[in-house]
């Protein structure tokens, strides 16, 4: 009897570690923070309940992680990355993106989330605009901001707040000044001009931290900002008296999106996580856990759930995709330019 017990359970052992054997690994690269705790807790656990998939998440911001899809080249361990728009542009152009595989849950999608390679997809959304300081402007008697040109209002002088340029907020806005003046991503003098010039009086920082940007809001410093939606949120959520506006001319989309990495042993199972992040399911979690307005258009939000996020045709409709390509070629003569001219 205790040979036979014995042999049942070396029977057991043997098909619980053949099973465990044959378990297949994701390896998911995307945001740490917030994001990552969202992931981890309501996002990954259902993929793995749905497809038995085991997912390990490597956190890391986007600029790590792209670097480490360069340091893997020819040997990837990373089987989906999630990275911001720009850099995964970047990503794409370096070949490290396959094909997206066709599937229904893509008709849904606002055509803002299908970027034009097809070797990626966005999964979110935050868009750019201008953020202030509401009973300043009560105060004052001030109407909100309309438009990109009202940050060259001289009644704000050292009162705005810009991030540089090596900060996506701070480049949109560099973008939509030279729009603005006839120039765009392939012709962006007019809005180094408009910096130098008209912009810059107004300037007190060009600050990248969202932690020293809250700071300067509440200590009276700042009254007004280019910045995200969901960084104002953030503000407004504090208690804060901060407002939110898309200027008139429109928004710009700050997308995070994600790809299948090319030559990975898992490319099924990468696809099927990659739709699962686009279900409307998974994409009401991320706007409520983690600030991101959905791509999706099958979602419905309470209007609780909408507020600081961009929701619904009618706000998805006014957020502009800049030229990405344009502007990751040039950007580091930019960046220099911008260090030289305009942040001296």
């Amino acid at each position: 009897m205790r040979a036979l017990v014995y042999g049942l359970m070396a029977t057991a052992a043997l098909g619980c570690g053949a099973a465990q054997a044959q378990q297949k690994t994701l390896y998911v690269a995307a945001y740490g923070g917030s994001f990552e705790q969202t992931m981890r807790k309501d996002i990954i656990p259902a993929f793995e309940s749905k497809t038995g998939v085991k997912v390990e998440y490597v956190a890391g911001n986007s600029t790590d992680n792209l670097a480490k899809l360069q340091a893997q080249k020819g040997n990837q361990q990373i089987d989906v990355v999630i990275l911001d728009d720009g850099p995964m542009y970047q990503a794409v152009a370096l070949g490290f993106c396959t094909d997206i595989a066709k599937a229904p849950v893509y008709d849904d999608l606002y055509d803002l989330a299908k970027i034009p390679s097809g070797k990626a997809v966005s999964v979110g959304a935050v868009g750019t605009g201008i953020v202030y300081n509401k009973k300043v402007f009560d105060e004052n008697g001030w109407a909100a901001p309309a438009s990109w040109k009202d940050i060259e209002d001289a009644k704000f002088r050292k009162k705005l707040v810009v991030p540089p340029i090596n900060n996506s907020y701070g480049l949109h806005a560099l973008v939509m000044m030279a729009r603005l003046d006839g120039g765009g991503e392939k012709t962006i003098d007019p809005g180094f001009k408009a910096f130098k010039d008209k912009v810059n009086p107004n300037v007190l920082a060009y600050e990248p931290s969202p932690g020293k940007m809250t700071e300067l809001f509440q200590s009276g410093q700042a009254t007004v900002a280019v910045w995200g939606s969901g960084r104002a949120k953030a503000l407004a959520d504090t208690g804060f008296p901060a407002a939110f506006v898309y200027p008139k001319e429109g928004g710009v989309v700050l997308a995070s999106a994600a790809c299948a990495i090319t030559g990975s042993k898992q490319a099924e199972a990468a696809q099927q996580f990659i739709q699962h992040m686009l279900s409307p399911e998974v994409q009401t979690v991320m706007a409520t856990g983690a600030g991101f307005g959905p791509v999706n258009k099958t979602v419905t939000l309470t209007a609780d759930q909408q507020v600081g996020i961009p929701y619904g045709p009618e706000q998805m409709g006014k957020l502009l995709v800049v030229d990405w390509d344009t502007i990751n070629a040039n950007r580091e003569a930019w960046n220099k330019r911008w260090t030289r001219e305009i942040e001296r």
